[in-house]
């Protein structure tokens, strides 16, 4: 399972990231298509000393 990131965000922050072999299509809550993904940003979170690292999938959020 992937988390969203916004593709603007990945770019104005600079945020690596890596060309997945495979692609996926990504639709809206009320089920019309959003893209493709095709790239992942590897992220780092932490919360209260937990860390853990997760693959967030790069699409069109809409700076949300």
């Amino acid at each position: 399972m992937y988390i969203g990131i916004d593709k603007q965000l990945v770019k104005n922050q600079r945020i690596k990231t890596k060309l997945v072999d495979f692609f996926f299509k990504v639709f809206n809550a009320d089920g019309t298509k959003n893209g493709e993904v095709t790239r992942i940003a590897l992220l780092e979170v932490e919360i209260n000393r937990y860390k853990k690292h997760i693959n967030a999938a790069v699409t069109d959020l809409n700076r949300t």
